[in-house]
């Protein structure tokens, strides 16, 4: 049975397609999943809905979260730390991590990304505590389904802990042989990778100073053989960079190079302190780049080399880290103080309004490896947003629909959200749950969380 919705009258049509195309008065077919018809006639369908006065933007995807993070942000105690004294706090609340967090976590960073214009989330999860089961991963995907989000969650992990020369606490951290077969149940379980799927797996090691170069190489090994893609941070600090210098005589990229982690399947979080030669060596091999500037700037990392990445042609997605180093899951402001930060930093070489646009669209789609997102065309998947044009914060912005979230910013809701053709956003509020509700509950788990914790 056909699932359709006809949306009329749009305004201006942004398709972030491969030739920019801008569409004025148009309309929009989506039948099932998928746009079917882009133009001028009248069709019918199950619903329409009439866009007169409003833009349209393809879905914007996000490429590294950390959802769980989502209860551990404006704590005053970590607000003026750096990356690893930050994680050394906030390990203590972390390992306190369970399936009831999870979800809450869960609800409340994606059903903010679904009312800012995400329309795909990646999480990155690597804390499981041993009180806390095997099921963390699983009540995400669920929560996912539960909003009408596109899920693509990685499995991540830590071995390495304290005691061991690495960060995390001993309780935070598991065995190879625990992560690989949990790995691959997750992958097996999950991992869809035909056309307009709503669940995809990666497999993702947290990072060098959090896990062994053996656990790196074996995950690389199951992942290729499973078919999916590989994630872990890297190039985030200073601190990093030493610690690969004094414990493995390299710096980060070539440590990871060793151990068969750059290629095409391949995308780090951050990737800040890159040279010129690790630039080269990013570009030759399409090793993809997560940019998450919000989290760089708040914790004091560094700014990535966005410009000169474009301009070799590495892969370069938009990402708004963990809520604790972003304080939001909003990957709309995350454009903003991308396009501001390079604009500051890089002048007249800096990406534009509708580059950053890209990045968040396009750029996030290749990163995951998506054809069939990123872009509103006949035959891609039908995820957009949709916003009101005539409303006194965005006077003036008609000149140029395409760059308006880098220039001028977007604040609030959007008015709609569309998910693999189903509307989950209206009159910018979640259609799936009770936000009022959630809300409550999630504000009574979180403070039992952090009363468990001693920082």
């Amino acid at each position: 049975m056909t699932n359709s919705l006809f949306i009329k009258n749009i305004h201006d049509l942004v398709t972030c397609d491969e030739n920019d195309r801008l569409l004025k008065n148009t309309n929009m077919l989506i039948e099932n999943r998928e746009i079917t018809y882009i133009g001028n006639d009248i069709r019918e369908a199950d619903r329409t809905i009439d866009a007169t006065g409003m833009a349209v933007y393809p879905g914007l995807i996000n490429t590294h979260h950390h959802l769980y993070q989502t209860f551990t942000r404006n704590l005053p105690q970590v607000q003026r730390l750096e990356l690893f004294p930050w994680l050394k706090a906030l390990y203590e609340i972390w390992q306190n991590l369970d399936e009831n967090v999870m979800r809450y976590s869960s609800l409340t960073g994606m059903g903010e990304l679904l009312k800012t214009g995400c329309t795909t989330c990646l999480d990155h999860h690597y804390v499981f505590p041993k009180s806390a089961g095997n099921r963390l991963i699983d009540t995400q995907f669920e929560v996912a389904e539960q909003l009408g989000i596109r899920m693509h969650a990685t499995r991540g992990s830590m071995d390495l802990s304290k005691k061991d020369g690495g960060l995390p606490p001993d309780g935070v951290v598991q065995t190879i042989d625990e992560i690989l077969a949990d790995s691959e149940r997750i992958v097996t379980k999950y991992h869809d990778a035909n056309r307009f799927s709503m669940r995809q797996v990666a497999l993702a090691p947290c990072s060098p100073f959090s896990v062994t170069g053996e656990l790196m190489k074996q995950s690389a090994q199951l992942a290729r053989k499973l078919g999916v893609r590989l994630h872990t941070h890297l190039a985030e600090t200073k601190d990093e960079e030493g610690y690969t210098l004094q414990r493995f005589g390299m710096r980060p990229l070539a440590y990871m190079e060793t151990l068969g982690w750059v290629g095409p399947d391949v995308w780090y979080a951050h990737g800040i302190h890159f040279n010129d030669e690790e630039l080269k060596k990013l570009a030759q091999t399409q090793t993809g780049i997560a940019h998450c500037p919000i989290s760089n700037m708040k914790l004091s990392s560094g700014i990535a080399r966005i410009p000169e990445m474009l301009e070799l042609g590495i892969p370069v997605g938009l990402g708004v880290d963990g809520s604790a180093s972003n304080d939001g899951s909003n990957l709309m402001e995350e454009m903003r103080v991308a396009y501001l930060l390079h604009r500051l930093n890089s002048s007249q070489s800096a990406p534009t309004g509708y580059d950053i646009l890209k990045l968040a669209t396009n750029g996030s789609a290749r990163i995951l490896g998506r054809n069939d997102l990123g872009a509103l065309s006949v035959g891609m998947a039908a995820d957009l947003f949709m916003i009101r044009l005539n409303r006194l914060e965005l006077v003036g912005t008609q000149f140029d629909v395409k760059s308006l979230f880098g220039t001028v910013g977007f604040k609030g809701s959007v008015d709609y959200t569309v998910v693999n053709g189903k509307v989950v956003v209206e009159n910018g509020q979640l259609v799936t749950i009770d936000e009022e509700k959630v809300a409550a509950d999630a504000n009574r788990v979180v403070e039992k969380f952090i009363s468990k914790a001693n920082i």
